[in-house]
Order: C-alpha cells, then structure tokens, then sequence
C-alpha cells in the first residue's frame, strides 16, 4: 500500500466553503456593466476550466481599465463578506486535527494572498498546515502542474510520497500533470465536473482518516 508523507490540500471549495460568496462579489460588480453571471458560467468555466468570467465583460466590449476597476471592487466585497466569518467544510477541522501530526500538510491554492490569510482567520485553521503556496508564487495556475510542482519543490519529496485533496476538475488535472496521487471530494458546486483522473473520488473528507489507516 503507497504511503504519503505529506498531503496538499486545496482551499477553497475544499478546506472552506468560500465559492459561493466569490460568486456573489464577481456577480454583483459584473452587473454594473450589464453583464449577467450565471451559476452555470462559474461552475463549469470558471470553477471546472479557470476562463475568467471577466470574459463576460470582455465580450461586451467593456475596457481592461474598467476590468480592473470591477476586479477591485469584487475583491473589496469578498474581503468583507470573509471577514464577517467563515466556517471549515463539514468535518475538515476534525480530520486535520488528526492528521496534522502524521503528515507534512501544505495548502495550494489559487487565490490571493490577502484573500488565502483572511479566510485562514476567520476559519481559524492556519495552524494546521507547514506551508502555503498562493496565486503570488505561481505564473501559471491550476491546471497547469506548476502548483504542485511547486508544492513537491517546498517538500524535497518524491511525487509517489504525497498526496493532493481537490474538490475541481481543474485542480485534478493539475495534480495529475504533477505526476501526484490525487483524491478528489466533489462539493456542490463541483459535483458534476470530471473527476475520471482522480485515483479516487470521496464522498465526505471523513473518507480520508480511513483510507490513510495502514
């Protein structure tokens, strides 16, 4: 049986459930410029794909300085929707307590910086992990393998003794790039992306204390 030494999870989505306020900061500003976000936009492009939905705006011709001013603003309203306080996933809190004295853990996220510590201090998890890797330590983001290919140069691991958590089908693909073992716990915004790369599919996290059991 393969044996890790570390885990790298994702955040959001995975660890906290943020994607939903994310959704209604990026739709509220989108609006202003008469773009409609849909669920349906931001599940299976944004979430499952990572195509912006900026690409909304772009397509009615509105300005990259006006962009810029509603990427602002959106990031404004989910800094403040964050900081009124935000719960773990159900069950995450209990399974790193378990785990976080067996495993080198790192979170590897494609969020901002600013975002990442905020959520991280209202979720009250921070303590849990031994690194973390933002969308400031990366030019490519998930899918690209430049993430966890990252995450691996962090550990001075082996690809085969780590293990990566994601709830996105792009985030699988970017493991998978890595040439990492990957388990993916589909939430229910991801529930219908492709998960047939994953080496196995979760219906709760609270799998994983038992699939970790040697």
């Amino acid at each position: 049986m393969q044996v890790f030494k570390a885990i790298f999870w994702d955040n959001d989505g995975t660890l906290v459930d943020t994607e939903p306020l994310f959704f209604e900061a990026t739709k509220q500003v989108l609006s202003e410029v008469g773009v409609t976000l849909t669920m349906d936009f931001y599940i299976n492009k944004q979430l499952k794909l990572n195509i912006s939905t900026y690409e909304l705006a772009r397509e009615k011709g509105i300005s990259e300085d006006r962009i810029i001013e509603l990427r602002r603003k959106r990031n404004k309203i989910f800094m403040d929707s964050l900081e009124k306080g935000i719960e773990p996933m159900d069950g995450v809190e209990a399974v790193l307590e378990s785990l976080e004295s067996k495993y080198l853990m790192g979170i590897v996220t494609s969020s901002r910086l600013d975002h990442f510590e905020m959520t991280m201090r209202s979720a009250g998890i921070k303590q849990y992990f031994d690194f973390v890797i933002t969308k400031e330590d990366i030019t490519n983001e998930k899918p690209d393998p430049e993430p966890y290919l990252l995450a691996l140069e962090r550990t001075g691991l082996l690809p085969e003794e780590c293990l990566v958590i994601e709830d996105t089908e792009r985030g699988v693909v970017s493991a998978k790039a890595a040439n990492l073992t990957c388990y993916a716990i589909p939430n229910e915004l991801s529930k219908e992306n492709d998960f047939s790369a994953s080496d196995r599919v979760l219906g709760s996290i609270g799998e994983l204390i038992e699939l970790l059991q040697y």
